[in-house]
């Protein structure tokens, strides 16, 4: 028996729900909603509730805390694809005066700016934005807690320097650019900078009794790039979908692939767990996969965002309450729950359409000294590039269109790979970042830098 690429199995879906409900029962949360996606697809939605038999929908909102922070991430993405600014410029050179324009855009993104975890006295997230009304009053007298560009450490202020980046840039309102440039084309229509029916009323759980409290709401002002949005598991779901393939409306597929690529170490504790941070995205592996997203919480309210590219499955969960479950893990429970139990069916092998017999006469066996390598013919003229013995030294290749290629991903991205001929035409090296890759082991009759022994291989007695 099989099933279609857009129904989870009953067990699935058992296994889905008994996971929530786990998370929502040991976690006391008022309410927890989750929505699974698979193929670009809902496949799942459920929610547990405790609040007078009432449950909740993927369709009402919930507040996402620092989630956000990848809405704003995306929002300056744009701007560099544009042209319009460079992430690695100094904020200064947009952004004038700030007391902390010797970071990057991209360190901000990556919070390696140096900048301080909070913003100063009194606690940002449980009173009125109205206290903070100028970024001055976001950074304080002293923005910095380490020197720039050495360690990874998570800022919200940073993120609201680079809200004005956007402001600054775009000369409209943060809030007006989010929801033209993204909400609006991906369809996000129940996310939202202020609350809106229907929406969960955020709490505080007692850690030593089953009694609640009500959390205050409040409008975070010149803090809300790092956290003032309220989203939907439907909508986060959409996002998630754009967030592992890219919409040419919003940000291209290459684009958030860098996104999802490293470009900061975690904090200290966090190394050994395998934690890392991209541009304005959390990553993690986990249970032997490779999970990007990004986790958020506010007085009242926990969110986590889960992807697995790889599998093409993610889970958003949302819960009113300051603290109790883990959201993070609980998505990445449901991540794994259907990996495991559905695992991706691939698509149907099909030849390449056409080839360029140019290239075709490049497949095969390779060597970088006597290191083996395989070349083989991708789609669209691109090739990759494998290590025949071990996993290292991966890439695959974008062709230029001029006979070169560009490398994208693992220790060759953004390094040049093409072909050397000779005066003959005939192939003598590929040339990769000035390596030399030669049909034999050291051939004698290839350009090898250093030349090739007169006398060959040999043995030794």
């Amino acid at each position: 028996m099989t099933t279609s690429q857009g129904e989870l199995l009953p067990g699935t879906r058992r296994a889905l729900l008994h996971r929530i409900a786990v998370a929502q029962a040991e976690g006391r949360a008022p309410s927890l909603v989750a929505t699974v996606v698979r193929g670009g697809d809902t496949v799942w939605s459920g929610a547990r509730s405790a609040l007078d038999g009432y449950e909740p929908d993927e369709n009402v909102q919930y507040r996402i805390g620092s989630i956000t922070k990848t809405f704003t991430a995306v929002l300056v993405l744009r701007l560099r694809d544009e042209g319009l600014l460079d992430l690695g410029d100094q904020l200064e050179k947009h952004l004038p005066g700030t007391g902390a324009g010797e970071a990057t855009v991209a360190e901000l993104l990556a919070h390696t700016g140096g900048l301080a975890a909070e913003s100063p006295a009194p606690w940002w997230e449980r009173t009125p934005g109205s206290l903070r009304p100028e970024l001055a009053d976001v950074l304080g007298d002293q923005p910095h807690r380490h020197p720039i560009g050495r360690r990874f450490h998570y800022s919200n202020p940073g993120y609201t320097l680079l809200g004005a980046l956007v402001e600054e840039l775009r000369g409209a309102s943060w809030e007006d650019v989010l929801s033209r440039e993204v909400l609006q084309p991906l369809g996000l229509h129940r996310t939202s900078v202020h609350p809106r029916e229907p929406h969960a009323a955020g709490w505080a759980v007692h850690p030593w009794a089953d009694v609640m409290l009500p959390e205050p709401t409040e409008d975070l002002g010149r803090m809300a790039p790092a956290g003032q949005l309220w989203s939907t598991t439907s909508d986060l779901a959409r996002f998630a979908v754009f967030l592992a393939r890219g919409d040419d409306r919003v940000l291209s597929a290459e684009s958030v692939r860098e996104m999802r690529t490293p470009a900061a170490p975690a904090e200290t504790g966090e190394v050994a767990a395998g934690s890392a941070y991209g541009l304005g995205m959390q990553l993690q592996h986990r249970d032997g996969r490779f999970l990007v997203g990004h986790a958020g919480s506010l007085p009242g309210f926990l969110a986590g965002l889960t992807i697995s590219v790889e599998d093409d499955v993610a889970a958003v969960v949302l819960a009113n309450c300051t603290s109790g479950p883990l959201v993070s893990a609980t998505a990445a429970d449901l991540v794994r729950i259907v990996a495991e139990a559905e695992p991706r069916i691939p698509e149907p092998w099909r030849p390449l359409p056409e080839v360029d017999r140019a290239v075709l006469e490049l497949a095969g066996q390779w060597y970088w000294g006597t290191h083996a390598f395989a070349l083989r013919l991708e789609a669209e003229g691109g090739v990759s590039l494998r290590p025949l013995a071990d996993g290292s030294r991966r890439s695959r290749f974008r062709a230029n269109g001029d006979g070169t290629w560009t490398g994208l991903d693992d220790y060759f991205a953004g390094e040049s790979l093409r072909t050397v001929r000779r005066p003959d035409g005939q192939v003598d090296h590929l040339d990769l970042g000035s390596f030399v890759f030669t049909r034999q082991p050291y051939d004698q009759t290839a350009q090898v830098p250093g030349g090739v022994d007169a006398e060959g291989w040999r043995g030794f007695a």
